[in-house]
């Protein structure tokens, strides 16, 4: 009878204790940078809601594994979501392969299938399925085409309620008249600033000013000279307590002729006398990207890939709201900047080069493959190539202006190659700073994770450490396994033995 007993209260504290996790949920995140914890940004989002939005998740059946891990992980978190907008999110699982009618709708709604491998009988096919979401309020609608198995899905979640939730949104100036990149080679800056804001294209030759109604004004890889009056539309942009975002090459590439190139466009002129001094010079680092390269290698040619210094990937940031969750940012010919104001205009360094670093003069030649680079090529460390600049810029308000030494790190590449997610929040974390809307910083770098061996792990002195670490991943957990198997048996050794004695 005291069996039955006990067995009933453990099957009561079971549904008692499953009652109470419906109700309340909790997750222990043991993650590094809180991947399964809801930022303080999305849920702030959700307590704003003032209308209901509906979720509508479209999912094929019969998903391989690791997608149908990818459909749990989104319901789960579509739970978090209303639980914390007290019912302001409301979602539903519509499976799409089910009839054609119910295909259409996806397919009206803007979710296209893709194909899956799907592994059968010793077998890999193609299944075509439907992973995507549509979220609704009103008639405004956002689409999450594809939920990428294995990503975070916060960011793409909970900006696209952000995004349909705002009715008015803030305008933001593209400076154009200069060369810059049209809308096609900034989609990705465009399609990131649009959660927030409205962007607007202005030409600062044909425009009489730049409107305080802009709350921050952007200015990316200018390849012509501005005039006089151009300098004068900014200063008086900056006098009304205007932001500025300025991403800028005083140097450039040439691959065709291999060689480096200056570049003038009067804006570095400009910026000294705000105090910023970019040199027209590129800067290096042994921490760089590669570049393809053809070769011959007997009969054939090879096509290698090349570290070259001229491509700086830059770790080193400050304690910034506009550096949170940046790991990495590639940049392209960038120059060294130096501050030479005064106490009346505040710098602040947001990004400098590794403790290998130099600069080189701006009309240098490329010698991609035979040149043989030493240490003394790197002896400048931490150069900055991004920076603040606060205080009277012009006229007697204060102001802001973030200023990169590279103007081509944010722009979409040749064929559509798209920049890397952390380039893009390098410079779209600048304008919800300036813009004083800091709300998704830290959820746009979510889940950009990038975990490089250290330098000091790549040296040759460090060789005997490095075949000391593989060796202990290796064998450690073997270890491990291996003991508590050895503690198991003595365990249940010494229960065995306990049993056979007499008083037992």
């Amino acid at each position: 009878m005291k069996k039955y007993t006990n067995s009933l209260v453990l099957i009561g504290i079971l549904i008692l204790v499953n009652l109470i996790s419906y109700k309340f949920f909790y997750r222990l995140d043991l993650t590094s940078d809180r991947q399964f914890t809801l930022s303080k940004a999305t849920k702030n989002i959700l307590k704003s809601l003032e209308d209901p939005v509906t979720v509508t998740a479209y999912f094929s059946k019969n998903l391989p594994p690791n997608i149908q891990k990818t459909r749990e992980d989104f319901r789960d978190l579509l739970e978090e979501y209303a639980g914390i907008s007290g019912g302001m999110v409301e979602y539903r699982f519509i499976d799409p392969s089910k009839d054609d009618e119910t295909q259409k709708e996806a397919l009206q709604n803007g979710i296209r299938p893709v194909m899956i491998n799907v592994r059968e009988k010793d077998e890999i096919k193609q299944q075509k399925s439907f992973i995507g979401a549509t979220v609704n309020l009103d008639d405004r609608k956002e689409i999450i085409p594809f939920i990428k198995p294995g990503t975070a899905m916060e960011y793409e979640l909970s900006t696209a309620i952000k995004k349909i939730a705002i009715e008015n949104k803030p305008e933001i100036a593209i400076l154009t008249g200069h060369g810059e990149p049209g809308l096609d080679k900034l989609s990705q800056v465009e399609q990131s600033l649009s959660i927030l804001y409205k962007p607007k294209i202005v030409n600062l030759k044909t425009e009489n000013e730049i409107s305080p109604k802009y709350k921050v004004a952007i200015i990316i890889a200018p390849k012509d000279s501005f005039e006089t009056t151009d300098f004068q539309k900014m200063d008086s942009y900056l006098a009304k307590g205007g932001r500025l975002v300025l991403a800028i090459n005083s140097v450039e590439g040439d691959f065709q002729h291999s060689k480096g190139l200056i570049v003038n466009t009067g804006l570095e002129q400009w910026l000294k006398t705000k105090g910023l001094d970019i040199e027209q010079k590129f800067v290096i680092d042994q921490d760089c990207g590669t570049v393809s390269v053809q070769q011959k290698q007997g009969y054939f040619t090879m096509v290698n890939q090349v570290k070259f210094p001229y491509l700086p990937i830059i770790r080193n940031f400050a304690d910034h709201t506009i550096t949170t969750g940046i790991e990495e940012v590639m940049l392209t010919f960038a120059s060294p900047m130096t501050f030479t104001g005064d106490s009346t205009i505040r710098f602040t360094e947001l990004a400098t080069t590794s403790e290998r670093s130099g600069t080189q003069d701006g009309n240098s030649y490329f010698d991609v493959v035979n040149k043989k680079w030493t240490l003394s090529d790197f002896n400048q460390p931490n150069i900055p190539v991004a920076g603040i600049l606060e205080g009277k810029l012009a006229g007697d308000a204060d102001s802001k202006m973030v200023v990169y030494s590279d103007g081509d790190f944010p722009i979409t590449g040749s064929g559509r190659q798209k920049q890397s997610k952390n380039n893009i929040s390098f410079l779209v974390n600048a304008v919800d700073w300036l813009g004083d809307d800091t709300g998704l910083i830290a959820l746009r770098t979510k889940g950009v994770v990038s975990r490089p061996i250290e330098q000091k792990y790549l040296t040759e002195e460090a060789s005997g450490k490095r075949t000391m670490i593989k060796y202990l991943n290796f064998l450690l957990p073997i270890l491990l396994i291996i003991l508590i198997g050895i503690f198991m048996m003595q365990r249940r050794k010494a229960v065995r033995m306990r049993r056979m004695q007499e008083e037992y």
